[in-house]
């Protein structure tokens, strides 16, 4: 059982993490949901799209303008405050490594911390004890944030995602965050060139066996359009081609930019898979 905020998720129920990225230069929508009220739109169609995570960011993953922990606060703590009176029921996550904008998120309404530099601030995990809400650990193969990789190997890069994301949850619950709202991701793109993602998707069922359930974080990354020779808007369908596979080998939670497409994937899949009967059975009955 997946517990996060008010919401318990079945060990067979995919989730649907919907990105809203609270920056003027997001690499997908280049800052479309900057502003609150473009922002707060994405919010209401994402949640009537499927999506039960909102995930709000401060911060663009990649190099650019510094951010500092005042501004990226200052972008994402009253949009949590706004999101959690509009839409009391969904789990909010913010993606962020710093403890500071994880302790005024949490206490502006934050239900999950999407740590997606894999633990560079220690502290973050403790803040997230302390509020009793959820964290994602996430393999970034000891970048820096909004680094690069550059010439990065491994002897095996799953036995690396593994020994990180494992460590930095069983640190986690031993901190006090509740065991049932820690997630593992393999942190596709960070600290990885395309063929250890690419590997890294292939051999996720090594992942999902460690019991910890799994994020992905897919959507239109550079892996996609290396492997597909795509530029960022045209990587969808390899998007939704490593969302079914991911979904086979049992993640359960995607960070999404389109919503209802996955949606259809990740039901199409879970009926294959026997977990959902089909929602009408006409054929072959009249």
């Amino acid at each position: 059982m997946l517990r996060l905020g008010r919401r318990e998720f079945g060990e067979h129920e995919p989730v649907i993490m919907a990105i809203v990225n609270r920056t003027p230069d997001s690499f997908y929508d280049q800052g479309a949901t900057f502003r609150d009220e473009p922002a707060l739109a994405r919010v209401e169609q994402a949640v009537a799209d499927g999506a039960a995570i909102i995930d709000i960011g401060g911060v663009k993953a990649g190099p650019g303008e510094e951010v500092t922990a005042q501004e990226e606060a200052r972008r994402t703590v009253g949009f949590v405050a706004e999101v959690r009176g509009r839409f009391p029921d969904v789990v909010i996550s913010v993606d962020t490594w710093r403890h500071e904008v994880g302790e005024a998120v949490c206490e502006a309404g934050a239900d999950l911390l999407n740590d997606a530099w894999g633990g560079v601030d220690p502290r973050l995990a403790e803040v997230a004890a302390r509020y009793r809400v959820g964290l994602v650990c996430t393999h970034a193969g000891g970048a820096q944030p909004r680094t690069r990789p550059h010439r990065v190997t491994y002897d095996d890069v799953m036995a690396d995602i593994l020994r990180v994301t494992v460590g930095l949850a069983e640190r986690a619950v031993a901190l006090g965050v509740p065991r049932e709202s820690v997630l593992i991701d393999p942190g596709h793109d960070f600290g990885k060139n395309t063929r250890h993602s690419l590997e890294a998707t292939r051999r996720l069922k090594e992942m999902t066996a460690t019991g910890w359930p799994v994020l992905v974080s897919l959507s239109n990354k550079d892996f996609v359009g290396e492997t597909l020779d795509r530029p960022v808007k045209e990587r969808v369908l390899g998007t939704l081609a490593t969302t079914a596979v991911s979904a086979w080998l049992g993640a359960q939670v995607y960070r999404v930019h389109e919503v209802a497409e996955t949606r259809q994937v990740l039901d199409m899949v879970a009926s294959i898979a026997g977990h959902r009967p089909p929602a009408v059975a006409r054929r072959g009955l009249a």
